[in-house]
């Protein structure tokens, strides 16, 4: 993040008290409550997290101890001895409890008239035959299924029939390319994938199940293919013996639509979801399913003030952990109602988010900043046609909010009126970590504002004092997590080594993010200190990019770096060397990004690359990437000490055609004519 933008952002000093309308009714109603509570969690976290584990969940039996920590190693068992299972908390307890005829899942396609609606009564059919397809593929308890799955029913179905079995679910992007998906299907050797025949997305069809076909080729441990049919295309080859349309696994079983839940260890694995970090290789993050499940419902009731009556749209995708915790699991635990859309915001005209909101009378609305920010762009009689009266919260994730979009979003969706839940936190954390009470927080555009009860978050360490606590005020720092949560992740799938570098630096959890904490103790999230970078509230590794394009035959050398993104919070910016007498050609640049994003997704696809003679490096040879974001960021006068490196000149050379590239004034420097339908995408 440039410095230019971090100081707009902390120089933001607006500030919004909590609507009184709804807070008598509210589960944190005021500061002095949330203040109690989080005096409460701190002083005996243990009694904390068992009440709330208590309130919220439904065990087979009680733990015997809340917490067992191994402080040595970093090993943290939440509810030990405890039993459930998360199927049965977000389903059959509310048939229990008097909800069988209310809606659950409501489905809006692309088109219009493409509506699903299930009632807690027919999830649970429906989850129980797949349940039972499943067990008919001979998959059991500790099973690896991977969902490459559009946004569709089937895809939340599947999900908690796996959850219902006991097998461990691990859902796909539907817009990797064939490297990303491949290596999360190889990561967890996964016996069944569940697909569709193809996904429907602003007008256009991707297929899927033809695109998974040369990929099992390389993954021998999947025995079963289900195919959903979805987009109704022609030429769907099946494969004998492998292949399977879920229509026909599933009609096998409608005579007995009752299946019995597995009872699951509270540290029995939940799922995995593989996330992006500095090795190039997907982290496979473990949850768990007593410790993850109670976080998800602590934090969705707190943070959204979710009641059982609410229609509640979380527009993430499910292959990311935003669509696990708040599309499904949290959500469903509560007993609300869910809004799933596949289509994107934007398509066929940029009303399309609030003419659902107005047809399903949506109350909690929360998506990411980018949304927000190409929303913004369209004139706001886009928003001004539609009844948004509804809605009584909104939420915001991904990424820190701009306090210009944090504004608009207040302001003509929220009616100048609606808090603004803006929640920072990650795939490893399980849920939201620092993230305003909606009735109780004071509000300031931009920051997320104070960590969750039971969350002990600080800023440690600056440029000169690397361990200490960064006090209220003071200069930026590591954000770090110094006591374990119950949604925290039990692990990194194979690959120890990986789990314990989050702890090794602080001796605590280190989210490799920057943070500022103001006078009033509100946090300030200010963008990655690692090797990532976050995109439209995606995050990648730049040496997965990196490893794409210098697996080209025309590249020598590739460094990847964050560059400032008015709609994305960043993007991706590429330098490359080439191979002696290749010559720099916007064709190359071309090759170049297509191979990005065919192997890992257009997400990935670089904003910009630039042709160096040679990378900034020291005299050991290696890349000094801070000068490269620097430049990126078009911070020239901040470049740094240039004596360290072992040739000085090539700074100056890449300036003038980072200059030249931006600005385009060579040809060969220029973007491809299709690059603003490569950045939307």
């Amino acid at each position: 993040m440039s410095q230019e933008r971090i100081t707009t952002l902390l120089s933001e000093n607006r500030s919004y008290l909590p609507p009184e309308h709804g807070k008598t009714s509210a589960w944190v109603c005021g500061p002095e409550e949330y203040n109690a509570l989080c005096s409460r969690a701190l002083e005996d976290p243990n009694d904390f997290w068992g009440a709330r584990a208590s309130q919220l969940i439904h065990w087979f039996k009680r733990w015997d101890k809340v917490l067992e920590a191994d402080e040595v190693n970093h090993k943290y068992k939440w509810f030990t001895g405890g039993v459930l299972n998360a199927s049965f908390n977000c389903i059959d307890r509310h048939l229990i409890s008097g909800r069988r005829n209310k809606a659950a899942l409501i489905w809006q396609g692309e088109k219009e008239t493409d509506v699903r609606c299930y009632t807690y009564q027919m999830l649970y059919t429906e989850v129980c035959r797949v349940a039972h397809a499943l067990s008919s593929l001979r998959i059991r308890k500790g099973d690896h299924v991977a969902l490459y799955m559009p946004m569709i029913p089937e895809l939340f179905i599947a999900m908690l029939a796996c959850a219902r079995i006991g097998a461990i679910h691990t859902a796909i992007f539907s817009g990797y390319a064939e490297g990303g998906v491949r290596s999360r299907i190889q990561g967890c050797k996964a016996r069944v994938v569940i697909t569709a025949d193809a996904a429907v997305r602003g007008g256009k069809i991707k297929p899927l199940k033809a695109n998974l076909d040369p990929i099992l080729e390389k993954c021998p441990s999947v025995a079963h293919v289900v195919v959903v049919k979805h987009a109704g295309i022609d030429g769907v080859t099946m494969q004998r013996n492998r292949d399977v349309w879920w229509h026909d696994l599933i009609d096998d079983f409608t005579l007995n639509p009752d299946f019995p839940c597995e009872p699951m260890d509270a540290n029995d694995t939940l799922f995995l979801l593989h996330t992006s970090g500095s090795t190039g290789k997907p982290t496979g993050v473990m949850h768990s399913t007593g410790g993850y499940l109670t976080y998800a419902a602590h934090s969705t009731q707190w943070c959204f003030d979710m009641r059982d009556d609410d229609v509640y749209w979380c527009t993430a995708d499910a292959g990311w952990i935003t669509g696990h915790t708040y599309g499904v699991y949290g959500p469903l635990s509560l007993g609300a109602t869910t809004l799933m859309f596949e289509g994107v915001p934007t398509w066929p005209y940029p009303d399309r988010y609030w003419r659902i909101v107005e047809n399903f009378r949506v109350n909690i609305f929360y998506t990411a900043p980018t949304v927000i920010r190409s929303l913004m762009r369209m004139n706001e009689a886009w928003t001004e046609r539609y009844d948004l009266r509804s809605l009584r919260i909104l939420g915001s994730v991904g990424e820190p909010i701009n306090p210009e979009a944090w504004q608009w979003y207040h302001k003509n969706i929220g009616g100048g009126e609606l808090p603004i839940v803006d929640t920072w936190w990650q795939t490893e954390t399980g849920g939201a970590m620092i993230a305003p009470m909606p009735y109780a927080t004071k509000l300031k555009p931009g920051s997320a504002t104070k960590p969750l009860p039971g969350i002990d978050a600080a800023v440690i360490g600056t440029a000169s004092r690397d361990g200490d606590i960064a006090e209220a005020g003071s200069k930026a720092g590591h954000l770090v997590i110094r006591r374990p949560w119950p949604g925290m992740m039990q692990g990194v799938y194979n690959d120890e080594e990986k789990y314990q570098s989050y702890f090794s630096r602080f001796g605590c959890y280190s989210s490799g993010d920057a943070a500022e904490i103001d006078q009033d103790g509100y946090f300030w999230i200010l963008g990655r200190v690692d090797d990532s970078i976050n995109v439209s509230g995606h995050r990648l590794s730049t040496a997965e990019i990196e490893a794409v394009l210098a697996a080209c035959p025309e590249v020598g050398e590739a460094a990847v770096v964050p560059m400032p993104h008015a709609l994305k919070g960043e993007g991706i910016y590429a330098y490359v060397v080439t191979r002696d007498e290749v010559p720099w050609s916007a064709q190359l640049r071309v090759k170049l990004r297509d191979a990005v994003r065919r192997d890992i997704g257009a997400l990935a696809s670089p904003e910009f690359i630039q042709f160096v003679d040679a990378m900034p490096k020291t005299t050991s040879g290696k890349i000094i990437r801070r000068m490269l974001r620097k430049i990126a960021g078009d911070s020239y006068d901040d470049i740094g000490d240039t004596t360290s490196l072992a040739e000085p000149e090539v700074i100056g050379k890449i300036i003038e055609g980072h200059r030249n590239l931006v600005a385009g004034r060579h040809e060969t420097e220029s973007a491809p004519q299709d690059e603003p339908a490569a950045a939307q995408e």
